[in-house]
Formats: structure tokens, C-alpha cells, sequence
């Protein structure tokens, strides 16, 4: 095991209301890593992101979390929903919303924060929509507006669930290429997916979350079969 590791699950169990939803995970994320977690609907995925970034609490085991991802956060972007879609703010609020968790008391954003906002605006090439209402965008453009957001919160490490999902073709690569650029730059990259074949073309580790785990590098998984299991996990959101 990698003594800088920045996740570490140590036959981690997660679900809601101590009803484990998926047990005996294994696993472990370290810099530079691109982890695609696949796995059918209602298999925990979701679940497990959401108590990665602290908002469930694991049922049991083991969650270790490195001191650097506790100061400076985990990036998430989560599944899109008719809520998010609709949000009555400017795009510079939503993004520099991600900075929220810094703030302790203070009222305002700082210099340095807005300026990194349009740093990131600049990155996902948007900049020109940052007095645009969210609400407004299309859902590509949405996505990359919340995309800038997790970036506000993080340079270690970014969470994604199902970020193509509801896209079109060319909103959908140019997401995947974002992605893999964030990845080269150095931020390790989780993503929840259903497409299984791109999966397999940006990985460098793969978490299959079932009654049987598996988890292990993308050489790994090619040679275990199970890449033809996972190919019918396609199609719809989770709601795990």
C-alpha cells in the first residue's frame, strides 16, 4: 500500500439508517489515480460517494482520509437533477460557491477566491457566462459551470457521478476530455459511470461495486472478465 494514499476503505460497509446498501469494500485512491466506479443501479455507488465527502457516515469499517484531503477538501460534482437545473443564481455564485466550506465566519468571498473562480471559468472555457443566470445554460454548459465549482473546492482530488449522463455526443466528449485533463494535471479523478467503454479508455483503476468487489488496476480488470459482466450496466441514474 502507497504511503501517500489519499483514500484509504478498509472493508468499508455504507448505506442509511445502519442498512448497509454494499459491504467489504476494498480500495484505495492515490495522486495522479483515475478510478471509475461501475456497477448496477441501486448497487451503492452513490452512496459511497456521498460518505467519501462526509455527508453519510460509513456503517462499518475503516475510512481513512489524508490530512491533506481534510484541509483542503474533496471536489464533487454530483448527478444532475431538475432542482440543480433550475437554480436561481449567477454562475459566478454557483462557482464560488465551492469555497463555501473555507469560510469559517467570513461574510464574503475573498480577492484571491474570486479570482481563482474566474481562473477556473477561464480553464473550462465559459468565462463569458459568469454573469449568465444558471438556470439559462444548457446542460453541458451546466455541467462545466459545476465542474468549476468542485474545482473551487479542491487540487487533490474530484469526485464525479455520472457527469455525461443527459448530455449530447460532443458535450459528452468534451466532458471526458476535461476530465482527463484534470487527471494529467495531477487532481486524482473518481467518476461513477455506466459507460463501461470509456470506463475501460480513461482508467487507471476500476471499482466494481457489487455482492463480489473487485477492485484493481485497468490491466486487472481486462484480465479478470469481468468487463463483459459490466456492460450491461447501462442506462438510467442511481439512486442508491
Amino acid at each position: 500500500m502507497s504511503d501517500n494514499v489519499l483514500v484509504r476503505c478498509q472493508d468499508l460497509s455504507v448505506g442509511y439508517e445502519h442498512q448497509a446498501v454494499v459491504s467489504g469494500l476494498n480500495f484505495e485512491i492515490n495522486p495522479g489515480d483515475y478510478l471509475c466506479v461501475i456497477g448496477e443501479n441501486g448497487a451503492g455507488k452513490t452512496t459511497l460517494m456521498k460518505t467519501l465527502i462526509g455527508v453519510i457516515k460509513p456503517i462499518s469499517g475503516s475510512l481513512f482520509l489524508s490530512p491533506e484531503i481534510k484541509k483542503s477538501g474533496i471536489g464533487y460534482l454530483p448527478q444532475q437533477n431538475n432542482l440543480q437545473k433550475d437554480f436561481p443564481a449567477t454562475v459566478m455564485e454557483v462557482v464560488l460557491s465551492g469555497f463555501q466550506h473555507k469560510m469559517g465566519f467570513r461574510p464574503f468571498y475573498s480577492k484571491k477566491e474570486r479570482q481563482i473562480a474566474m481562473e477556473n471559468l477561464h480553464k473550462l472555457g465559459i468565462c463569458e457566462l459568469a454573469k449568465r443566470c444558471f438556470s439559462e445554460l444548457s446542460g453541458g454548459q451546466q455541467q462545466r459551470v459545476l465542474l468549476a465549482r468542485a474545482f473551487c473546492c479542491t487540487k487533490e482530488i474530484l469526485l464525479v457521478d455520472e457527469p455525461v449522463s443527459g448530455l449530447d455526443p460532443n458535450a459528452t466528449e468534451s466532458m471526458y476530455q476535461i476530465l482527463e485533463k484534470t487527471n494529467k494535471d495531477g487532481v486524482a479523478v473518481v467518476m461513477i459511470t455506466h459507460d463501461v467503454t470509456s470506463a475501460i479508455r480513461y482508467a487507471s483503476h476500476v471499482l466494481l461495486v457489487d455482492k463480489e468487489s473487485f477492485f484493481g488496476t485497468k490491466e486487472e480488470f481486462l484480465q479478470s472478465g469481468l468487463e463483459a459482466a459490466g456492460k450491461h450496466f447501462v442506462g438510467g441514474h442511481d439512486h442508491d
